[in-house]
């Protein structure tokens, strides 16, 4: 009786790590420990590796999307970089020019502005696909990056749009906002509320790191939901259209339905990653979304399996992380970042010759080696069974 007792935890913690979100939390609570050992004073936990962590969150979220138009639907899109561009500067421009708008509502604006575009790409995918639609996306990235180059007043050119708040965390050191404008009484009120000014009137320091935990939940939450809708019938339908087309319309998949929902929910995280990127790092420029971008996000979910949430994490940690989060601080490759660039192709390289199904194919493969080695422990410290 006794060890009954004893097993059930261990067997509880097993089936708790067993669970589809284990380690979507696992991921989670590793970055918000970084945080809170950051604000304890810990050394090696610098701003520079919170920062690259946030960026790597952020890609994340450009790579869930992804995931669904190319591990899903088998749709390959290079307009990538340009979906973020835009929602980063729609993100800017409002909560630069146009205060008193709901932070909200800056987001959905951005939301909607992609979703528009990406039921347009959707229609184009109807009548090509393949390296077709990938050079027609290519040629749309082109344009988004033309327009952030010129259009000055929107995104104030080559020299970059930027704001000076934090959203939501610095809410009433912004003298226009809506809520000062449609009622002082009210605004003077909530104002005075101790708890309401500590969340929402920060200090800079304070604000960003609020503002890296909430990527942290949002991270959280948009794997789950992706998950959930990879395992729906929605998902399910994106994997028969990938496979085949022909055999999908025969059971009667709407192929008009399934390519336009795949650029909808690619569009919706991208512009959404945008806007979280310029709330974050406060400033956005074109050269971050160049052709370059759309390849890196293409290899982030490549090497990291292109239907594996943790894995596509991972694989921007790969591509996106390496130099802010862990080799910067090395003099050497301060001193030659040139060799960074040519460590990270080596990796990409490696791993797509050797593991075709990414990180997570590895993975399995580590995991086997596990296996083996303690079955081949256990056979020598017990001998073999009669």
């Amino acid at each position: 009786m006794q060890n009954t007792l004893q097993q059930k935890p261990a067997c509880g913690i097993r089936r708790a790590l067993k669970h589809p979100f284990a380690g979507f939390i696992l991921i989670g609570l590793m970055l918000l420990s970084l945080q809170v050992l950051s604000i304890l004073g810990v050394g090696f936990v610098k701003s520079s590796m919170l920062n690259g962590f946030a960026s790597v969150m952020v890609y994340a979220m450009v790579g869930y999307g992804f995931t669904f138009l190319l591990g899903y639907a088998g749709l390959a899109s290079l307009g990538t970089a340009g979906f973020v561009g835009l929602g980063a500067y729609i993100a800017g421009y409002f909560i630069r020019q146009q205060p008193q708008i709901p932070y909200l509502f800056v987001i959905l604006t951005a939301v909607v502005v992609s979703v528009v575009l990406g039921v347009v790409v959707g229609f184009i995918s109807l009548r090509i696909e393949g390296i077709f639609l990938a050079i027609v996306t290519l040629g749309l990235s082109e344009i988004f990056y033309q327009i952030f180059n010129n259009w000055l007043d929107f995104t104030n050119g080559s020299m970059g749009s930027s704001i000076s708040k934090y959203p939501i965390f610095q809410f009433f050191q912004n003298s226009n906002n809506w809520l000062a404008s449609v009622n002082a009484a009210w605004f003077e009120a909530v104002s005075n509320v101790p708890l309401l000014r500590a969340i929402f009137d920060m200090k800079t320091l304070d604000a960003r790191r609020a503002f890296y935990i909430l990527l942290v939940l949002i991270t959280m939450i948009l794997m789950m939901l992706t998950y959930n809708l990879g395992k729906s019938s929605t998902g399910r339908a994106m994997l028969a259209m990938k496979n085949s087309s022909s055999a999908a319309q025969a059971m009667g998949i709407s192929l008009l339905k399934y390519r336009l929902l795949a650029f909808l929910i690619s569009t919706i995280f991208t512009g959404f990653a945008g806007a979280m990127f310029m709330s974050y790092f406060k400033f956005s420029t074109p050269s971050n979304y160049t052709i370059i971008f759309s390849l890196n996000i293409l290899a982030a979910v490549l090497i990291g399996g292109s239907k594996n949430l943790i894995g596509t994490f991972f694989g921007c940690l790969i591509v996106f992380g390496l130099t802010p989060i862990f080799l910067q601080d090395i003099p050497f490759f301060r001193d030659n970042s040139w060799i960074i660039n040519v460590l990270i192709g080596s990796i990409i390289i490696l791993i797509v010759m050797f593991y075709p199904g990414g990180l997570v194919q590895l993975g399995q493969r580590i995991k086997h080696i596990f296996h083996q080695l303690t079955a081949k422990r256990r056979l020598y410290v017990y001998g073999e069974e009669d």
